[in-house]
């Protein structure tokens, strides 16, 4: 199958297990990244998925996308550009549907992986549009609550997977800010612990198994 023309560019990996409702796993780069990046991953995840990895809107120099702008403020230190995140997270959310429909896949069975700026992106995918999304596993990432969608807690996540998991000493995203997600998510109803490994801004290979193996239980 050839990849389609739709609102994100992405590539795509077809399952090599064929089932009748195909579930679908969308990779969300990081920062300075693109598309190529966790597709590595692509070969050794479970068979049944339909995998699409998708680059981020914003292109950066010299190379490299964007889910949302950092900017080096010497008063401000580093911040996000909360507007461009929030458009990026409608943009994944518009994206899901139109690839679900293209792709012919299954939108009961939605599965977002991401890594960093695509984590952050995933977790406010994931929590302002429950709906569409069964599985997140969200790898050295944090849990932004400005780019959540106003009134957000009001929905319902008895259907929402979370596995998250971070480097005890990443000097990119403190560990810090990465355990307070499932401290938000219990207040939601959502049970999950963060699982910590000891690398910096990466996954590790025994943090890949892990999240392998999490992804048999749930998709």
């Amino acid at each position: 199958m050839e990849t389609k023309t739709l609102s994100l560019h992405h590539i795509i990996k077809e399952p090599t297990l064929k089932k009748d409702k195909t579930p679908v796993l969308f990779m969300f780069h990081g920062y300075g990244s693109d598309e190529k990046d966790l597709f590595s991953f692509a070969s050794e995840l479970q068979e049944e998925l339909f995998i699409i990895s998708v680059r981020a809107p914003y292109p950066m120099q010299p190379y490299g996308n964007a889910w949302y702008a950092i900017y080096f403020d010497a008063a401000q230190g580093k911040f996000s550009d909360d507007a461009q995140a929030i458009e990026s997270r409608d943009k994944i959310a518009s994206f899901i549907d139109e690839a679900c429909s293209a792709y012919n896949l299954d939108p009961n069975n939605v599965t977002l992986l991401g890594f960093s700026q695509g984590t952050i992106l995933s977790y406010s995918v994931a929590l302002s549009y429950p709906e569409k999304i069964k599985n997140v596993v969200a790898l050295s990432g944090y849990l932004n609550e400005d780019i959540l969608k106003e009134g957000y807690e009001q929905h319902s996540f008895s259907n929402l997977n979370v596995y998250c998991s971070h480097g005890s000493v990443d000097q990119v995203i403190p560990v810090d800010w990465a355990r307070k997600a499932p401290v938000k998510f219990a207040e939601l109803g959502i049970q999950t612990t963060l699982n910590e490994f000891p690398v910096g801004h990466g996954v590790a290979p025994q943090n890949f198994y892990q999240f392998k193996e999490w992804l048999d239980k749930y998709i």
